[in-house]
Order: C-alpha cells, then sequence, then structure tokens
C-alpha cells in the first residue's frame, strides 16, 4: 500500500514513471491481440488455403446458404464459380462466397 502512495505522491521518485504509465495500456493491447486479433488472423488464412484449394467437382456450401457442386471456375483469376445446385440449375457465385465444403450427410439433388 505504501508503494501505491509513494508513486501517487508530487515531487518523489519519477524515474520508471513513465514505464509503469503505460503497462496497463501495453498489457491491454496485449490481451486483445492474444484474444481477438491472432484468432481472426488464423481464421482468415485458413479461409483463403481452403479457397484456393477449392477443384471441379466438389462439393460447397454458399454464404446464401446455397449447396452446390462446382462445376467451373471463371472470371479472371477464377474468382467466379459456376456451381450446378441441382435439376440442371446452374447459378455463378463469387468464390470469396463459398464458407467451405458442404456436409457430407447433405447432398445436392441428382439431375433427372
Amino acid at each position: 500500500m505504501e508503494l501505491l502512495y509513494a508513486f501517487s505522491q508530487p515531487g518523489g521518485q519519477e524515474s520508471g514513471g513513465g514505464i509503469l504509465a503505460f503497462l496497463p495500456m501495453i498489457l491491454m493491447f496485449a490481451i486483445i491481440y492474444l484474444l481477438l486479433i491472432r484468432p481472426q488472423i488464423r481464421k482468415q488464412k485458413q479461409q483463403r488455403v481452403m479457397l484456393g484449394a477449392l477443384q471441379k467437382g466438389d462439393q460447397v456450401l454458399t454464404r446464401g446458404g446455397i449447396y452446390g457442386k462446382i462445376e467451373a471456375f471463371k472470371g479472371q483469376d477464377g474468382n467466379q464459380v459456376l456451381l450446378d445446385v441441382g435439376k440442371g440449375n446452374k447459378i455463378t457465385v463469387a468464390r470469396a462466397y463459398i464458407v467451405g465444403p458442404a456436409s457430407e450427410a447433405v447432398e445436392t439433388p441428382k439431375a433427372g
């Protein structure tokens, strides 16, 4: 308790007071980085790797909740994907809007 009182008194020891004043902010930034920023960066990296590994014939799920099978890649750099959503219906979606591979339990309807 005396240590806290000594730091609060003006004219006392002032060496090291600057570092101690910034210590709580540094600790808060470190905690925010470890709990929020770092996991988000890791998740974005995994998403980029997954999007880069997509191939023709993969079953995928879009952010809009549409399941489909990749028929082809279109556009510059393959940034558009042609999906067969069943019964011969095909749609084009942006590659970035693919969430990931479709669950094996859910299958797209067969064209028939």
